[in-house]
């Protein structure tokens, strides 16, 4: 009874406003977390290069970091699933992942780093699949699921955004690595009371979905399989910024105070693509997915074989490509799969996402220290061969809609 009156009483035009405010917190308490850990994020490779990490070590690093980091939200995402428990496993994994941050100005040799960097993604692994699940819940109040996570991701990225000019001015500045990672304890704590206050004034977000999806069945359909086959290639095939950090400090192509201010440029573009191509999505369908794709493929050769200017558009191009990973293919998953089991769905999809880019990303690094067109043919092949599969996808999805 006490549900059935709380969902009549944010129903219509009222229930649009509340879902719309809900997703606008999340994403203000979004946007000071990824201003603590993308501002890391930003010299995580010149970081552990400076205690002299391989540019192997740096792509084994980052990639265990987010196989664990994708990985682990199978658990996080059954877990969830399983106890209704969305705000607790949420909060924790915010906490855990804002306390990996800062602590990284006192790590002193690049294994401690490397400790750091990992537990940070394992925290993001903690709270993104009910996170990403109370989203989608608020999404088709506000217009569709490719808005509520575009929108989300537009604010998400602002964060990441200005994290890495922080972190190019403290060291333009100071040039301290340490002094970076500190100053970013201030986001962090902004963050988690943010979370808190979210969990207070939202308790309860999937009341928010004023009909559950029409999906049918308890098990996940043969389309969410071939989805996620498609987009483990994509994942498989994009590099980590730490790998393309590390090889504009190796190679002098951009200076070290630019390297932070172009991953904020990436992120500009990644948070000003995912506001456009959300509603794009909600449209168009997958034909907004494959001409993504297609054009974040071109990342590679430009940011690996260009000078200055040329790496500046490569790394707009990867931002480009971290918007599609972020807002619209996790926006694909929700229409697919029953609600009940939309957690565990989500939390499997970016477990088997974070397999590929792990192994991915530790073919790069392997691959760059013996050639770098080598390294520039793998990532194009793997994100251009994930195209026909998501052609085929959308037709089959469209056929499935009708």
């Amino acid at each position: 009874m006490a549900k059935r009156r709380l969902s009549s009483s944010i129903g219509g035009a009222a229930g649009s406003w509340v879902a719309l405010r809900f997703v606008l917190l999340v994403g203000v308490l979004s946007f000071f977390a990824d201003f603590t850990y993308e501002g890391s994020r930003s010299i995580i490779g010149p970081y552990l290069a400076s205690f002299g990490a391989t540019a192997a070590a740096v792509g084994i690093i980052t990639g265990l970091g987010e196989f664990l980091g994708y990985g682990l939200r199978l658990v996080s995402g059954r877990l969830a699933d399983a106890t209704g428990k969305f705000w607790p496993i949420t909060i924790f994994g915010y906490c855990v992942q804002m306390a990996a941050v800062p602590a990284l100005a006192l790590a002193g040799n690049w294994p401690t780093a490397a400790v750091l960097i990992v537990l940070e993604r394992v925290g993001k692994a903690i709270r993104n699949p009910p996170r990403d699940v109370m989203l989608s819940h608020a999404g088709k109040r506000i217009g569709g699921y490719g808005w509520a996570f575009g929108l989300h991701e537009a604010m998400d990225q602002s964060g990441a955004m200005v994290g890495p000019l922080l972190v190019a001015v403290v060291l333009a500045h100071r040039g301290q690595f340490q002094e970076a990672f500190a100053v970013l304890l201030v986001p962090a704590l902004i963050n988690i009371a943010l979370v808190l206050l979210a969990r207070s004034l939202y308790p309860r977000p999937q009341d928010l979905e004023s009909s559950p999806s029409d999906v049918s069945g308890g098990g996940l359909p043969r389309l969410y399989w071939e989805y996620l086959a498609g987009a483990a290639l994509v994942a498989a095939g994009f590099a980590d910024y730490a790998v393309i950090a590390y090889h504009f400090g190796h190679t002098g192509s951009v200076p070290g105070d630019w390297i932070a201010i172009f991953y904020s440029i990436a992120m500009a573009v990644s948070g000003g693509g995912s506001l456009l191509f959300g509603r794009l999505f909600d449209k168009f369908g997958f034909r907004v997915l494959i001409a993504l794709t297609l054009l974040s493929a071109a990342f590679a050769p430009l940011v690996f074989l260009g000078d200055f200017w040329t790496a500046l558009v490569g790394a707009a191009f990867w931002g480009l490509g971290i918007g599609v990973h972020e807002s619209i293919i996790p926006a694909a998953v929700a229409p697919m799969v029953p609600v009940h089991r939309r957690t565990s769905a989500f939390g499997l999809f970016t477990a088997i996402y974070g397999i590929a880019w792990f192994l991915g990303s530790a073919a790069i690094g392997i691959l760059y220290d013996i050639s770098v067109p080598a390294t520039v043919v793998f990532c194009v092949v793997a994100e251009l061969a994930a195209v026909p599969v998501f052609i085929e996808v959308g037709r089959r999805y469209r056929s499935s809609r009708k």
